[in-house]
């Protein structure tokens, strides 16, 4: 258990394996925060009663997604670390297979798939926490506003990241993603039926 923990510590001081999973974290987050808030708004207008069902959608969406984050990224880094390592021992005319070059980038993919995967559960179960009060604390249009509240709030705070990440205004990439879900409420409820 020391040498794995050892080995992720190693792994994460390396900054492709922190840029690549923060990419795949931030990405699928925001995939996940946007699907959250439009699980909310289409629940509440199409006149769902509960908030327990609505953690139910909610739910299956976050273990469709969060599967679709790990499976893809690991099928994705899998052929891409592959391909590195192809290259490297045609460049040095060695077997590098089981190297602690081979090691690392089997390590890394393993971290990236992870994070792809954790991204979207936090984007879709934040949201979603309001409608566990729902009946007891709030009303479900009061449930339904709050859950928009905190996907704004986390697709503020992932834009706010990037925003510092890169040294721009943080406020103004938190501002331009949390528009994304005020878009999304918007759209919803132009839609018919």
């Amino acid at each position: 258990m020391m040498a794995w923990m050892e080995e992720v510590r190693e792994l994460l001081r390396k900054e492709e394996v922190r840029s690549i999973s923060r990419r795949y974290f931030i990405s699928n987050g925001f995939d996940g925060t946007l699907t959250s808030i439009g699980i909310i708004v289409g629940a509440y207008l199409s006149g769902v009663s509960d908030g327990v069902t609505v953690v139910k959608i909610g739910a299956g969406a976050a273990v469709g997604l969060a599967t679709s984050g790990v499976w893809s990224v690991w099928e994705i880094e899998r052929a891409e670390k592959r391909a590195e390592i192809l290259q490297l021992e045609r460049a040095m005319l060695a077997d590098l297979d089981d190297t602690k070059v081979q090691r690392q980038k089997a390590g890394a993919r393993k971290i990236n798939a992870v994070m792809s995967g954790i991204g979207p559960l936090i984007g879709i179960l934040f949201p979603l926490v309001p409608f566990l009060l729902q009946g007891t604390y709030l009303s479900l249009l009061e449930a339904t506003v709050v859950g928009v509240g905190i996907g704004v709030g986390v697709l503020f705070v992932f834009g706010a990241y990037l925003g510092q990440l890169s040294e721009q205004n943080w406020f103004v990439a938190g501002v331009r993603m949390g528009l994304a879900g005020l878009v999304v409420t918007f759209v919803n409820f132009l839609l018919p039926g």
